[in-house]
C-alpha cells in the first residue's frame, strides 16, 4: 500500500475542494492518506489525522498551496527521505509541480510511479554566540535561502568570511545566502543570478549594499559562510525561507553551510526548468 501524506494550506480558499479531489481519486486504490492532525479537523477530514506525522513512514508528501507550503513541508522533512510533489493554487507556483488542470492525471502517475526524484541542497543555518570561541548553535534549515536584516530601513555592518578567508566589511540592509532552487526567489529580487537548481552551488547576495565593493558571488556548495554583525540594531533577525525567524543579539555570527540533509522534489517528465522559466518567470512580468 502507498501512504501519502498530504499537508493543505488553511488559508487557503481553494484548499478545501483540492483536497476533496484527492481524497475521492484514492477513495477506491491501495493508497493511504494521512494528514497533520490539525489541518485533517480544520478541514473536516479528522479520521485522515496522525500525530507526529514527520516520523510516520509516508511515501510521497503533498503539498496543497502555493511555493511556500512546499519549502515548508520540504522543511518538515529534512531529516526524513520523503520526496515531496507540490499542487499549485498560489499566485506563481514556481516550484509546484502539479496544476490544478492536470490534478488527477497527476496523482495517477504518483501511483504508477511515473516521475523523478530531483535531490536539492538544504542550507543550514548556525549562530555562534560570544567570538569564535563561543559555542555554536544550530538553528534549521532552509530549501531557498537564509536571510541576515535589519528592520524598515536598518542599515548592518556586516563582515563577510568564506570558510577562513575575511573577504570584506561593508553597510547594507542586509545578506541572503540561497541554495540554487532559491535563486528565482528573494536573491533573484535583490539583483543575484539565475543559477539551475542542479547545480551544486551557493549564492551570497547583498541586500542594498551601501558600496561598490560587493557584488553577488556564486561559491561552492562547501563552502562555508560566516556573517558578523558589527553592530545590531534591536530588530535584526535571521529568517529561513521566510517563514521561521530569530532575533540576533550583539556579538552574534551566523554560519551558514551546506545541509548534509537533502530535499526531494518530485518531478514530472512534461517539464523542465527552462520550460518553467520561460512560462511562469519571464512571460508573468512581460507577454501574457
Amino acid at each position: 500500500m502507498l501512504t501519502i501524506a498530504v499537508f493543505p494550506n488553511t488559508n487557503k480558499p481553494e484548499a478545501p475542494a483540492v483536497l476533496q479531489r484527492i481524497l475521492s481519486f484514492y477513495a477506491d486504490k491501495d493508497v493511504r492518506v494521512i494528514m497533520p492532525v490539525e489541518e485533517a479537523r480544520f478541514f473536516q477530514h479528522a479520521g485522515y489525522g496522525v500525530t507526529d506525522i514527520e516520523n510516520v513512514r509516508a511515501d510521497i508528501a503533498l503539498s496543497i498551496g502555493g511555493d511556500g507550503t512546499l519549502l515548508g513541508v520540504c522543511r518538515r522533512y529534512s531529516h526524513h527521505a520523503v520526496p515531496v510533489c507540490g499542487i499549485n493554487i498560489g499566485t506563481l507556483g514556481f516550484m509546484a509541480d502539479i496544476e490544478l488542470h492536470e490534478l488527477e492525471t497527476k496523482l495517477q502517475k504518483l501511483v504508477d510511479g511515473d516521475y523523478h526524484i530531483e535531490h536539492r541542497l538544504l542550507l543550514a543555518g548556525s549562530v555562534r554566540s560570544g567570538g569564535k570561541e563561543g559555542k555554536e548553535r544550530f538553528l534549521g534549515h532552509a530549501i531557498n535561502d537564509i536571510v541576515v536584516k535589519g528592520g524598515v530601513a536598518r542599515m548592518l555592518h556586516l563582515g563577510l568570511t568564506i570558510n577562513e578567508s575575511h573577504l570584506l566589511d561593508c553597510k547594507a540592509d542586509g545578506i541572503i545566502i540561497s541554495s540554487p532552487t532559491g535563486s528565482t526567489a528573494y536573491s533573484l529580487s535583490a539583483g543575484g543570478p539565475i543559477v539551475n537548481p542542479n547545480v551544486r552551488a551557493l549564492i551570497v547576495t547583498p541586500i542594498c549594499a551601501h558600496t561598490f565593493n560587493i557584488r553577488p558571488l556564486i561559491i561552492q556548495e562547501d563552502d562555508t559562510v560566516h556573517v558578523a554583525i558589527a553592530s545590531i540594531p534591536q530588530d535584526t533577525i535571521i529568517t529561513f525561507d521566510g517563514q521561521v525567524c530569530y532575533r540576533l543579539l550583539p556579538g552574534d555570527e551566523v554560519i551558514v553551510k551546506k545541509s548534509e540533509a537533502q530535499a526531494e522534489i518530485i518531478k514530472f517528465e512534461d517539464k523542465d526548468y527552462y520550460q518553467i522559466l520561460r512560462t511562469k518567470l519571464w512571460r508573468q512580468g512581460g507577454e501574457q
